[in-house]
């Protein structure tokens, strides 16, 4: 089922996504000259062995040390009241929360040295996307960003999609690192919303009132009714909108970009294998997509971080109840969803070029709270990668006795992203030409 306009999102100038939906078909098409050609895009595709990444963003924080980094040997008060399990890698184990992802853990690595410079949300989310810490500046590009300005907009689906209810946000502000930034809001992130029952919900499309998806191909209705709109955008404006404005308008024109976010067409047995739940599904939303040659999918476990919020968002936030919710929600959704991608990624052939990756932007404090829970903790954390030239299978990077510390290089979201672009073919110069991830190194274990 695909609806259109369930929820808003607005630009970091104020004017609504749905706005450019409403100036789409008064630009005309020919001002799409000096994208990258078909021909370069599929020479460039040629060098990378990522044609695709999916990042899968746990937004919140989730606990390391309760998922994959136990500390069986440490005091009570870190270690925590999880069992340990093996894995097929040998000597990593995870806790017992996670029995499906150690089955397969010869398919992926694990990285246990992360490390961030931020402590709160929406700070360390513009770190864990960019790169970069936010300031009084200019914006850094969000990693999506910088592959769909390499890829450009060649097809009717635009190059960088966010899956989830909406731009990541916590409670006081959004991030301000989730889009284009330096590169410009032509390569800021199309949203997508998900259910748990695999309702598709495109709000970047609201419509006018009484128009429709066949009514829009009828370009001189739509600018009739449009013009008011336009004389508001000077030709600037215009331009720095037009990628967004085709993406915009080929999605609603055509069947093909449409076909794509129709869960339906997937057989039940596929949709319960994901889990009927919001992340589950958006999951396998992002599975096709990445079928459909996007470049970059982006699903977002939640919209807020705190793990309860109006409308039940459930973020990895947990300052209260985090054994509980580790147990019964978080890990058994995270553990069946992540495995059912890797298997039917495996099994469809797509992992080889596919980049997988499963991170948030940092971890939780290994000793215990007062409160029986677990707080902040950027010093330490990890992340998961799988497909397209990561050696599978390999636990990098150790942490100290205590979880507290990396005691191996610590690898930084810095490294992250440059290591995503280099694998997606974006090389030092065209970082250089971008301006992009400077001072970024590779994540070398991984390859």
């Amino acid at each position: 089922m695909l609806e259109f306009g369930r929820f808003k999102a607005h630009t970091c100038d104020g004017i609504g996504r749905r706005g450019f939906i409403k100036t789409a078909a008064s630009v005309p098409m020919a001002l799409g000259a000096g994208l990258p050609s078909l021909e370069a895009v599929e020479a460039a595709r040629s060098r990378a062995k990522a044609k695709s990444v999916l990042l899968l963003w746990l937004w919140g924080g989730p606990s390391h040390i309760d998922m994959v980094d136990p500390k069986p040997d440490a005091p009570m008060e870190y270690r925590g009241p999880f069992g340990t399990i093996a894995t097929k890698t040998p000597g990593m184990r995870f806790t017992e929360l996670l029995p499906r992802m150690a089955a397969r853990s010869d398919r992926y690595s694990v990285i246990r040295s992360m490390q961030t410079t931020n402590g709160g949300h929406p700070g360390a989310g513009t770190v864990g996307l960019t790169g970069y810490e936010e300031n009084a500046g200019p914006i850094q590009p969000n990693f999506g960003s910088i592959i769909a300005k390499h890829h450009g907009q060649t097809d009717a689906l635009p190059p960088f999609f966010y899956v989830g209810r909406g731009i990541p946000r916590d409670l006081p502000r959004r991030i301000e690192g989730y889009g284009g930034g330096t590169l410009g809001k032509a390569y800021d992130p199309f949203l997508v919303s998900c259910s748990e029952q695999g309702e598709v919900g495109i709000p970047t499309l609201n419509m006018l009132p009484g128009m429709t998806p066949d009514r829009i191909v009828d370009r001189k209705h739509l600018l009739s009714q449009l013009d008011q709109t336009r004389k508001q955008l000077d030709t600037a404006r215009i331009r720095d909108w037009n990628r967004s404005h085709q993406a915009a308008y080929g999605l609603l024109t055509d069947p093909k970009a449409r076909e794509a976010f129709d869960l339906t067409g997937e057989k039940q047995a596929t949709r319960d294998m994901y889990g009927q739940t919001t992340f589950g599904q958006s999951c396998l939303l992002a599975r096709r997509l990445v079928e459909a040659r996007v470049p970059y999918v982006q699903v977002n476990w939640s919209e807020y971080v705190e793990t309860f919020t109006p409308g039940g968002d459930f973020g990895w936030d947990t300052h209260i109840y985090n054994f509980e919710l580790l147990q019964d929600r978080h890990c058994p959704i995270f553990d069946r969803a992540f495995s059912a991608l890797i298997d039917d990624m495996t099994d469809r052939g797509l992992l080889d070029e596919t980049l997988v990756i499963a991170m948030g932007e940092f971890g939780r404090t290994p000793h215990i709270s007062n409160r029986a829970s677990r707080e902040h903790w950027q010093h330490c954390y990890f992340s998961i990668w799988a497909g397209a030239g990561v050696q599978a299978g390999r636990c990098i990077g150790e942490s100290d006795a205590k979880a507290e510390h990396p005691v191996t290089r610590p690898i930084t979201p810095l490294m992250a992203g440059t290591t995503i672009s280099e694998l997606c073919g974006v090389g030092a110069r065209e970082r250089a030409e971008m301006k992009v991830l400077d001072g970024g190194s590779l994540i070398h274990e991984l390859l």
